[in-house]
């Protein structure tokens, strides 16, 4: 039982980080039927950034984490409006094509300014060991859970209850409907980058607190994918009910089957989902009649 409870804390914090990345694909995706492969670089961006406000420029914790997510929005912006909008009209396996090469160009700037070799960084969130009955559990897991839980409600509350996340939740349905009540699709694209951007450099602040700053983090990207496929590519509740069971798979097929494993296993969910519910748990189905 011991061993159990403390898989599950494991796994709900893996999961929680996996959910977070996982709502940048699912933003971007829903608002222009993209699939951003850059979503691990961005991760990589944000949290040499926030290593570089909080190491190298010495601003308190605090202050770099907002100062690193101001800047992953005007990135996010940025890459929307140099990048993706002169796309627009194309198809999507150019627009696809174009985020690949994307992540390389991230990829070689972070080299460039940082280098290779990676960084301890600096951990501003707790590192002590909590005791919860018979088990002990890092602290830095639980506040891990708290922070991903905080932003994803925070992001679920933008879409539903905002202007900006009401546009892009039309446009998701309808871009024609949507162009004809005045909403600006192009503005709602730049929304969506800025906001994917965010959520990836949040996720690799927590994900570098754990195991240091490093280009490894942007591994994470693509182990997300069986994550988005088994919530739905364009439901944001499927990408937190995606991440919690795919992290808590990784973690129990590590503790009890073996380390190793527990990289195969969401792979082998992701195909038996794609065999079963192509359109994912959550996803919308999509009827085309000839």
């Amino acid at each position: 039982m011991d061993k159990f409870l403390q898989l599950t804390i494991t796994g709900l914090s893996t999961g929680m980080i996996y959910a977070l990345i996982a709502l940048g694909f699912v933003i971007i995706y829903k608002s222009s039927d993209v699939i951003n492969f850059a979503q691990g670089e961005l991760m990589v961006v944000g949290a040499y950034l926030a290593y570089a406000f909080i190491v190298q420029f010495g601003l308190p914790p605090s202050l770099g984490v907002l100062a690193t997510l101001a800047m992953a929005v005007v990135i996010g912006v940025i890459i929307e409006r140099l990048i993706l909008r002169p796309m627009i009209g194309e198809p999507i396996i150019s627009l696809i094509m174009v985020t690949i090469g994307l992540s390389s160009v991230l990829k070689g700037i972070v080299n460039g300014i940082w280098g290779p070799v990676p960084r301890p960084f600096p951990p501003f969130i707790p590192t002590a060991n909590v005791q919860l009955g018979p088990v002990v559990i890092p602290a830095d897991r639980l506040i891990a859970i708290a922070i991903a839980v905080l932003f994803l409600v925070l992001f679920t509350l933008f879409f539903r209850f905002t202007r900006e996340g009401i546009a892009m939740r039309a446009i998701a349905d309808d871009q024609q409907a949507a162009l004809s009540m005045g909403i600006s699709i192009k503005r709602v694209f730049a929304f969506a980058w800025a906001i994917a951007a965010c959520s990836a450099a949040i996720a690799g602040i927590i994900v570098a607190n754990i195991v240091g700053v490093g280009a490894e983090i942007a591994a994470l990207g693509l182990r997300v994918f069986p994550v988005v496929i088994l919530g739905g590519l364009d439901s944001v509740p499927g990408a937190i009910v995606g991440g919690i069971i795919i992290g808590l798979l990784e973690a129990y097929t590590g503790g009890y089957i073996g380390q190793g494993l527990n990289l195969i296993v969401p792979f082998i969910v992701l195909l038996l989902v794609l065999m079963i519910r192509p359109y994912g748990l959550f996803g919308k189905q999509i009827i085309e009649r000839v």
